[in-house]
């Protein structure tokens, strides 16, 4: 794998532990902004709608630009959004600094998938897109744990200080080893977005929607899930980060490998199991071990969708990936929004902090069955394309030389 993955991995570092870690430190956020846990959940739900318009409004304006130069202006609106969160007086300062930050998440991503795509061959394209995506899931085992425990001794504010300074090492590794791609010739903004008449990659982005958004719904609230439920310290809360990250790690790279071999396949089997191991979240809460087995097989099982969604855009995008690979991106994080918002009113209602995992079980269940629509309207069109190709008659001159 080419060295340039590298700095797409710390970039994605960065990113991903400013996305998770605001997880671990809900009720610390809460608690100084004196805000209920739910609405303190809405600095989830911001910085996934902020990926979500931002993944494809960053893209355009980067149209005219090189890719290596974009990635270097998104790392730069990433610091920004993270320093505005450090020090802000107020609550709703703290959720627009989570918005700026979001701004770059979708498009970083979707940029770099396709940069990371292009620097290998293409039987390697979803393991080099998966090498990328290491650096989110190691932010889980490293860089969250960790920022969640300054956070909590040290104070939240410092834990997002920290974020943009792994902001600016992102930027730096960027500058020094992404290669200078030229623009695609030829390929304009109207290229990108006939992507989006595409049936099959549409599917593909409402599969990551409904997919990773079930591991959202659990996730979210996994903080005040242990310490009420299974009957956690909050300072064990790192540690199940922890081995949720492990299992991100994990997924992601099984994933990868599986999914530039077997696609479909690999995404029934890790959606079908996400659902199962979500539904049984909801009694595997109520203990300890249990549950720590339990979230370390939602990281893992969530993980390995991402290289094959990723990828299966990719493809049905091929000649014009860019937007399409942003925006799928963003469908992450669309998922994660609802997610939230779906968990929270459950816990509102008065179901308990166990409540999401149902919800999380129902959303992967749905993108299980939209993989096997696309699956069969996949078949469905090569059938047809055989027939209509088997009818085509044969030009005169190829028919005479045969006989």
């Amino acid at each position: 794998m080419p060295l340039a993955l590298l700095a797409l991995a710390i970039g994605a570092f960065g990113i991903g532990t400013t996305e998770f870690v605001i997880m671990g430190l809900l009720p610390e956020v809460a608690a100084d902004f004196q805000v209920s846990i739910p609405t303190a959940g809405f600095l989830v739900t911001g910085y996934a709608l902020g990926v979500v318009l931002g993944a494809p409004l960053m893209t355009m304006l980067g149209t005219r630009i090189t890719r290596k130069r974009m990635l270097m202006l998104l790392m730069g609106l990433f610091i920004v959004g993270n320093v505005v969160s450090a020090v802000a007086p107020v609550f709703g300062v703290m959720l627009a600094g989570r918005v700026i930050a979001s701004l770059a998440h979708g498009a970083f991503f979707g940029i770099g998938s396709v940069v990371a795509a292009g620097l290998v061959a293409p039987q390697k394209k979803a393991g080099a897109i998966a090498m990328m995506f290491t650096g989110l899931t190691v932010a889980n085992v490293v860089g969250v744990p960790l920022g969640t425990f300054i956070g909590q001794t040290a104070g939240w504010r410092t834990t997002f200080l920290i974020v943009a300074g792994l902001g600016v090492l992102g930027l730096l590794g960027v500058a020094k080893l992404v290669p200078e791609q030229p623009r695609a010739e030829g390929v304009r903004l109207r290229h990108e977005l006939a992507a989006f008449r595409n049936v099959q990659v549409l599917l593909a982005m409402a599969m990551t929607v409904l997919g990773f958004g079930g591991v959202f719904a659990a996730i979210t609230y996994i903080t005040p899930m242990m310490t009420g439920t299974a009957g956690y310290s909050t300072s064990s809360v790192t540690w199940l980060l922890v081995l949720f990250g492990l299992g991100m790690v994990g997924g992601n790279l099984v994933g990868g490998r599986f999914a530039d071999r077997h696609l479909m396949p690999m995404l029934y089997v890790s959606l079908g199991a996400l659902a199962v191991v979500l539904g049984l979240f909801t009694m595997t809460a109520h203990d300890k071990t249990a549950a720590a087995v339990t979230i370390f097989l939602i990281g893992a099982l969530g993980f390995a969708t991402v290289p094959p969604l990723q990828k299966r855009v990719l493809d049905q995008a091929a000649g014009a990936p860019t937007l399409a690979s942003a925006v799928n991106i963003g469908a992450f994080n669309l998922g994660n929004a609802l997610a939230a918002w779906l968990g929270g009113i459950v816990i509102a209602a008065g179901f308990g902090y166990t409540a999401p995992n149902w919800v999380g079980a129902a959303l992967a269940a749905s993108a299980l069955v939209l993989a096997v629509v696309s699956s069969t309207l996949e078949r469905r069109t090569a059938v047809r394309g055989r027939i209509v190709a088997s009818h085509i008659p044969e030009p005169a001159s190829v028919a005479a030389a045969r006989d």
